[in-house]
C-alpha cells in the first residue's frame, strides 16, 4: 500500500516537472504564483514532502531559468521569491549550497547593476542576499569576495526607492557584523557612499557607519573630510546623522582634525563661495545671493555641531577655544547672506560666553556695549535661582573644603573679612564655612552688617539672559561688519590665565588672577594644616 502511495507521489512530481518544462512564459508565471501562495513559510522537510522528496529538482529548474532570463527581467520577481522560499526555509542548508554552486551570488549581484531591471526585482535580489549573509560568516565572505560590497554600495547610491535602500542598509549592517576578514572593506564602502547625491543613501550610510566605526575601532583618514562635506546638505535628517557621527568620532584619533575642520568651516574661503553652485541656481533669474548656498549650509551646520560638542564635553570646548572658535563664530554671525548661519553661530557663541567669563570679556569688548546688549539682554532670574551667586562664589562653595573643627584656626572673622573684601563670597554663603568661625564677636558683628546690607535670598538680580537666537533680525549692516571683521583672540588670554589649573580659569576669567592665586594658596594652607 505504501509503495502505491509513493508511486502516485512520484507520478505527480514528474507530471508537475513535465508541465513546467513544456510551459510557456504565461503558464510558468501562474505556476510560480501558485507555488508562492501555497508554500510560503514552509520548512525544508515540508517542502520535501510536498515534492515527494524531489524539491531540489524544482529548485534547479528555477535557478536555471533565472540564469537564462534575468537580463530580460521576465517574471524575475516571482522567480526570486520562489527561490527565497527554498533558501529561507528551516533546515535549508542543502538548498543554499545547491544555489551557490551554480553561481547564485554572482547572479544576484549582477541583477543589481542592470538598468533595465525594475526596482522591485532588485529589492527581491537584496532580500536573497540578506538570507545568504545571515547564514554565517563564510557566506558573508563569499559575498564580499564576489565584489559584493561595491555592487551593493553602488546600488544604494543609485536606487530611487527608499524602501529598497533600507533593505540595502540591513544587508550592509549584516556584512559588517561577524565578518572580520572583510569588515574593513564594508567600512570603506560606507565612507565612499557619503558624497552620494541621494539624501537617503547618505542618511543610511551615516547610520551604518556609526555601527561600523564602533566595530572597527581605528578610523580611516578620509572619514573627516567626507563627513564634513556632508554638512553641505539641505536635508535636516542627513545633517542630524552627520552630527551624531561627529559626536562619536571625537572619541577617536581624528578628534583634533575634526575640531579644526569644524572651526575652519565657520569662515569659508573666498574661492569656496564662488564654486559648487547647484544647477538649479544657474538660471539668471535666481538671485545671486543664493549661489553660495551649499557653503553657507555647511557653515550653519558646523556652528550647530560645535555647539553640540561643546555642551556635551567641557574638554572639547576648551580645545576649540584654543582653535579660535570664538573669532570664527563671530565672523559667521556677520554673514548677512545666510540667516541660519548667524542664528546657529549666535546660539553657540552664547554658550561659550555664559560658560567662560574670559570669552564674555573679549566678546563684549569686540562687540561694544550696544551690540552686546542686543546679544545678551538683562532680565531678572526667578526667585531663589542659583544664578544669583557669582561664578566665583559657586566655585568656592563646591571646591573649598568645609571647616568643621571645633576651634577656629584663624583669628576671629579674618577669613570672612578677607574673602568678603575680595568679593569672593556672598554673605549668604558664609554658612558653608565653619560654624565655630561665627562664634567670634567680630565675625558675628561683621556678618550682621553684611547680611543687613546684602540682598536677601530669593530677591531677583540682574543677570545676562539669552537674546542670541533673534540677534540676526536686530543687527544692521554696520554691526554685521563689526562681527565679520572681529579680531578676538581668546587663545592668548587662555595661555596667560592657565586654564589647566583644575578648570578654575573657566569660571574666574583673567580679571580674577589675584583671587585665583589667593584661593589656591588658601586650599594649600587648609590641606597642610589638616
Amino acid at each position: 500500500m505504501a509503495s502505491m502511495k509513493e508511486q502516485a507521489a512520484i507520478s505527480r512530481l514528474l507530471s508537475f516537472l513535465q508541465d513546467w518544462d513544456n510551459a510557456g512564459k504565461v503558464t510558468r508565471s501562474h505556476i510560480l504564483k501558485n507555488f508562492i501562495e501555497t508554500n510560503q513559510g514552509k520548512t525544508a522537510p515540508e517542502l520535501e514532502q510536498e515534492f515527494s522528496q524531489g524539491a531540489s529538482l524544482f529548485l534547479v529548474r528555477l535557478t536555471t531559468w533565472l540564469r537564462l532570463t534575468y537580463m530580460t527581467g521576465l517574471c524575475l520577481e516571482k522567480i526570486l521569491k520562489s527561490i527565497g522560499i527554498f533558501l529561507s526555509a528551516v533546515s535549508s542548508n542543502r538548498y543554499l549550497i545547491e544555489f551557490l554552486e551554480v553561481g547564485g551570488v554572482l547572479t544576484l549581484l549582477e541583477i543589481l547593476g542592470l538598468e533595465k531591471i525594475k526596482e522591485e526585482d532588485k529589492k527581491e535580489s537584496i532580500k536573497l542576499l540578506q538570507v545568504i549573509a545571515n547564514c554565517g560568516r563564510k557566506y558573508k565572505e563569499l559575498i564580499c569576495e564576489s565584489y559584493g560590497v561595491r555592487s551593493i554600495a553602488e546600488f544604494l547610491a543609485k536606487s530611487k526607492s527608499e524602501e529598497t535602500q533600507e533593505e540595502v542598509q540591513v544587508l550592509l549592517d549584516s556584512l559588517v557584523h561577524g565578518n572580520p576578514k572583510y569588515q574593513n572593506q564594508v567600512y570603506k564602502g560606507l565612507i565612499a557612499l557619503l558624497p552620494s547625491a541621494s539624501p537617503k543613501a547618505q542618511q543610511l550610510s551615516l547610520q551604518t557607519l556609526r555601527t561600523a566605526q564602533s566595530i572597527m575601532g581605528a578610523t580611516h583618514p578620509s572619514i573627516v573630510a567626507c563627513v564634513l562635506n556632508v554638512l553641505r546638505t539641505m536635508h535636516l535628517e542627513v545633517q542630524y546623522e552627520a552630527i551624531e557621527l561627529i559626536k562619536d568620532l571625537v572619541n577617536y584619533d581624528v578628534c583634533t582634525a575634526l575640531l579644526k575642520g569644524l572651526v575652519a568651516l565657520l569662515i569659508p574661503p573666498v574661492k569656496e563661495t564662488s564654486k559648487l553652485q547647484p544647477k538649479i541656481l544657474s538660471d539668471s533669474t535666481v538671485l545671486q545671493l543664493t549661489a553660495h548656498l551649499p557653503v553657507f549650509l555647511q557653515q550653519a551646520a558646523a556652528a550647530k555641531a560645535i555647539g553640540v560638542l561643546a555642551r556635551g564635553n567641557n574638554s572639547l570646548a576648551e580645545e576649540m577655544l584654543h582653535l579660535r572658535v570664538v573669532h570664527s563664530l563671530m565672523a559667521a554671525m556677520g554673514n548677512t547672506d545666510h540667516s541660519n548661519s548667524q542664528r546657529q553661530a549666535s546660539l553657540t557663541l552664547e554658550y561659550f560666553v555664559q560658560m567662560f567669563p574670559v570669552v564674555e570679556e573679549h566678546v563684549r569688548k569686540s562687540m561694544g556695549e550696544e551690540l552686546y546688549k542686543l546679544f545678551l539682554v538683562s532680565a531678572p532670574y526667578p526667585p531663589g535661582h542659583k544664578e544669583q551667586l557669582a561664578p566665583t562664589e559657586w566655585w568656592l562653595l563646591h571646591t573649598v573644603p568645609p571647616l568643621v573643627h571645633p576651634q577656629p584656626r584663624w583669628p576671629g572673622g579674618q577669613l570672612q573679612e578677607e574673602l568678603s573684601w575680595l568679593g569672593l563670597l556672598h554673605p549668604a554663603s558664609f554658612g558653608s564655612l565653619s560654624c565655630s568661625r561665627l562664634q567670634h564677636p567680630s565675625a558675628q558683628a561683621q556678618l550682621q552688617v553684611q547680611t543687613a546690607t546684602a540682598p536677601q535670598p530669593g530677591s531677583p538680580c540682574s543677570c545676562p539672559q539669552s537674546n542670541a537666537e533673534d540677534l540676526y533680525m536686530k543687527i544692521d549692516s554696520i554691526q554685521a561688519d563689526i562681527l565679520a571683521a572681529n579680531e578676538v583672540n581668546v587663545t592668548r588670554a587662555l595661555n596667560l590665565g592657565g586654564l589647566s589649573n583644575s578648570n578654575m580659569g573657566f569660571y574666574l576669567g583673567p580679571r580674577d588672577q589675584e583671587q585665583r592665586a589667593y584661593i589656591t594658596h588658601f586650599q594649600e594652607d587648609v590641606k597642610g594644616k589638616e
